[in-house]
């Protein structure tokens, strides 16, 4: 079936290999349910349900006329309304949009919340870009895919490239064609317009969370250990802030340009400054800070740390990186992006007995944020900061348990890649077994 869907979707990697990883770690649920096989469950899951792919012209600041393809995929919804981010970056395509979709259905089944795996983007590049440009490309973006779109249909999110100014374009332009203010339609907004508090943060604090849980079950914590961390987007940044809350230290960020080592543990406040208020490059953060040396090129991977948290993008994490951190002590990674790490990485980590949390997992608090964001759109509720990370921290709980339960259960104790996927497909595939063939 691998090799056919394989052959249907050619010339789209990232996609062949979230499928993979899926289909190959959940032999043992098939094995418990043929009903799966006979109902074609495998042929359907693999497929979205909907592809949309559409032009985004606009115009630049010069007046002159850019276009940008846009996406939208659509891919499964037996659980609930569509729900994933959109990312805006140059090198979107439409296997990454799919690998992604794909990893959220799986993700999303595994918060408990009722909601389906979809996701989209552009290869639009917002770096470099005018507050007006970004708005006039978002405005046109939301031109077409408005009309896919609902809060009980699909809701959307940021990602990568996409903050709270860019859901504030969108939505505001969903909201003028629509002529509908549906709060509940977008997650990630302002607070002041419907957001939820710890949504900016529920990502790192969710996958930091996970690696708690999972040092547990080794009567352990991250209370006094370093970690290593890639990125300084929302994901990273909220990582090493719960790291240090919890006693640890983090070390690294980084960015496309290179990374930044501070051996006195990272300054949150001086590296939110630079990506959060004046978006420059890691190295200004070297340049402020006398403990900080900046590495242009190179791997972040080669600073030793206790624990790794791949925070940036896809397939950032090699067997050569993997054999760097087993090499220096690493003793647990999660990730905090999506599939950062490739899979001969994960292999490694695993021989190596170290605690591995896929991205499925370890990645889930954010879009279980959403997913309370939406809640509270819906019965006009707020929540406090307090609140508001405590049910995201029950809700990360309950993701490491039923990953770590799912893992015995089959035969792979400690292995939470087989437990997050076998979990979330037998829930996703005995919803889509009770609601026929559609």
């Amino acid at each position: 079936m691998y090799q056919t869907a394989v052959a249907r979707n050619a010339g789209e990697p990232e996609f062949h290999q979230a499928m993979h990883e899926v289909l190959e770690s959940i032999a043992p649920a098939l094995d418990e349910h043929p009903e799966f096989l006979e109902s074609g469950i495998l042929e359907r899951i693999v497929e979205p349900e909907r592809q949309v792919m559409f032009r985004v012209p606009w115009t630049d600041d010069r007046n002159r006329v850019q276009v940008n393809r846009g996406f939208r995929v659509q891919f499964n919804s037996a659980l609930g309304p569509y729900k994933g981010g959109l990312r805006f970056h140059p090198t979107v395509n439409l296997s990454i949009i799919k690998f992604l979709g794909f990893e959220q259905i799986f993700k999303n089944a595994l918060t408990a919340q009722g909601i389906g795996g979809a996701k989209g983007g552009s290869d639009f590049d917002p770096h470099g870009k005018s507050d007006a440009e970004i708005m006039r490309f978002c405005q046109s973006f939301m031109n077409e895919l408005y009309r896919h779109l609902g809060e009980h249909t699909d809701v959307p999110a940021g990602d990568i490239g996409v903050g709270a100014r860019e859901i504030g374009y969108l939505f505001g332009q969903y909201r003028k064609v629509t002529n509908r203010h549906e709060s509940g339609m977008f997650t990630g907004k302002g607070t002041g317009w419907g957001g939820a508090e710890v949504r900016t943060e529920a990502t790192g604090y969710g996958a930091v969370f996970f690696t708690e849980e999972m040092f547990a079950t080794r009567n352990a914590s991250i209370d006094g250990k370093t970690a290593v961390v890639s990125g300084s987007g929302n994901v990273a940044i909220y990582a090493i802030e719960k790291v240090q809350q919890l006693g640890g230290k983090a070390l690294t960020a980084s960015d496309s340009s290179g990374y930044i080592v501070d051996e006195a543990g990272i300054d949150l406040d001086l590296l939110k400054q630079i990506k959060e208020v004046e978006r420059l490059r890691i190295s200004s953060y070297a340049e402020r800070r006398t403990s900080a040396r900046f590495v242009s090129g190179g791997s972040v991977w080669d600073v030793p740390g206790q624990i790794a948290l791949p925070s940036a993008t896809q397939n950032e994490l090699s067997l050569r990186d993997a054999k760097a951190l087993i090499s220096n002590g690493v003793e647990a990674v999660a990730e905090g992006a999506n599939m950062p790490c490739l899979p001969d990485a994960v292999h490694a980590f695993q021989q190596a007995g170290v605690l591995f949390g896929p991205g499925k997992a370890a990645n889930a608090g954010g879009v279980a944020t959403s997913a309370l964001e939406m809640s509270q759109n819906a019965s006009r509720q707020r929540w406090n900061f307090s609140d508001s990370e405590d049910r995201l921290h029950n809700i990360m709980r309950g993701v490491h348990s039923a990953a770590f339960e799912a893992a015995d259960r089959y035969g792979r104790p400690g292995d939470y890649v087989v437990g997050a996927n076998t979990a979330a497909f037998v829930k996703v595939a005995d919803a889509m077994l009770a609601q026929g063939v559609i």
